[in-house]
C-alpha cells in the first residue's frame, strides 16, 4: 500500500496547515473537498477527517457515509471530523457553552 494520506476538507482554517505537517513528514498529502468524488480510496494509506464550522448536532451539518473508510484505512478525526466519527459510532455529541472555531 502506498505511503498517501488523504485529507477530506468539511471547511476547516486549519486543512492547509495540517496538510503541511503531514509533508514534513515525507508523506504525501492530498486534499480534497468531504463531497469530492474524484478520489480512489484504495491509493491511499491512511484519511484525516478535517475541522468544519459545524456540529454534527446541526440539521445542516454536512455528512459523508464514512462506512467505506472505518474498518478498512486508519482514520483520524480532527474537530468536525472526531465528532463525525463519534457520532456515526453511536456515540454522543453534546454541546458546548462556548464555540471553539476560531475567527479566521
Amino acid at each position: 500500500m502506498p505511503n498517501k494520506v488523504i485529507i477530506l476538507d468539511f471547511g476547516s482554517q486549519y486543512t492547509q496547515l495540517i496538510a503541511r505537517r503531514v509533508r514534513e513528514l515525507n508523506i504525501f498529502c492530498e486534499i480534497f473537498p468531504y463531497n469530492s468524488k474524484n478520489y480512489n480510496l484504495e491509493k491511499y494509506s491512511a484519511v484525516i477527517l478535517s475541522g468544519s464550522p459545524y456540529s454534527v448536532r446541526s440539521e445542516d451539518s454536512l455528512k459523508i457515509n464514512i462506512d467505506n473508510i472505518r474498518g478498512v484505512l486508519p482514520v483520524l478525526g480532527i474537530c468536525y471530523g472526531a465528532q463525525l466519527l463519534a457520532h456515526n459510532s453511536g456515540g454522543e455529541v453534546k454541546a458546548s457553552k462556548t464555540r471553539e472555531y476560531g475567527r479566521a
